[in-house]
């Protein structure tokens, strides 16, 4: 008669007795948790996040001229493309003065992108554009931009990318500008600034 086969059982665990359990040493059990009564006089604190007070209804009080507009990679590379130039293009937009800024993860950005960029790069560095140095690891510039407007509502951004646009949309008081038709357009801001309808 052949043997009879034994099923053999996979990832089966050893049991652990709890630490609670009367098995174990007087002295070496866990003691059970014991509950604090909640004073109902003590303040509570709650995480909220505090709205700027620069939003005011729906006016944002630090945005005015000159503006400074957060410059995305790829708004430099479809400027080319349209062959507009950005710091005349920007004015004609606004109809006010304007400062092109550039921070370093942006700058780092279109450094990775090499030959082909370079007119972009040479763009970039021209001396009307304001540099913004970054202090986070990583050179991932979107979470770099969303992070400084979520901080600092002075700033428009200045993008075509729609996961951008999408996620700059969800921060009140930060109007984009992006290109259509081949000039500058705004979106988000407000009537009272001079900034054209279209």
């Amino acid at each position: 008669q052949g043997k009879q086969k034994k099923a053999r059982k996979y990832a089966v665990m050893k049991r652990m007795i709890s630490l609670r359990d009367e098995r174990i040493n007087e002295k070496e059990r866990a003691k059970a948790p014991v509950k604090k009564k909640e004073d109902p006089s003590a303040i509570k604190e709650r995480e909220v996040p505090q709205h700027p007070s620069c939003l005011f209804f729906q006016y944002n009080t630090q945005l005015g001229p000159p503006y400074h507009i957060l410059v995305d990679t790829n708004f430099i590379n479809f400027s080319i493309k349209a062959k507009l130039d950005l710091v005349q293009s920007m004015m004609d937009c606004l109809y006010a003065k304007c400062i092109p800024c550039i921070t370093d993860c942006v700058m780092g950005e279109i450094e990775k992108l090499g030959q082909k960029y370079r007119v972009a790069l040479r763009i970039a560095k021209d001396p009307r554009f304001e540099r913004l140095p970054c202090m986070h690891k990583g050179t991932y510039a979107d979470d770099c931009l969303v992070q400084r407007v979520t901080q600092h509502k002075c700033y428009i951004v200045a993008t075509v990318d729609k996961e951008l646009k999408r996620r700059i949309r969800k921060i009140p008081g930060v109007p984009i500008m992006y290109i259509s038709r081949h000039r500058y357009n705004i979106e988000r801001m407000p009537d009272d600034y001079g900034a054209p309808r279209f």
